[in-house]
């Protein structure tokens, strides 16, 4: 007998920031909050550590880091 594949939900949220739609398989508690990964580097430029290479492709000045 075949096993039946489970119908998965899927849950779609914008960013408050950048207004970018993504989605999840998993309910948000509180869907307000949510920030992409790129609206979170917007608000805490300092804690930015991803690789020059991914800044350039992104078009992300990289000037002041070098």
């Amino acid at each position: 007998m075949a096993k039946r594949r489970k119908h998965q939900k899927i849950y779609t949220y914008e960013c408050n920031l950048t207004g970018k739609v993504y989605k999840r398989t998993e309910e948000a508690k509180n869907p307000d909050e949510l920030v992409s990964v790129e609206g979170y580097y917007q608000m805490n430029p300092d804690k930015d550590d991803r690789p020059i290479v991914i800044k350039k492709k992104l078009g992300i000045d990289t000037s002041d880091q070098e």
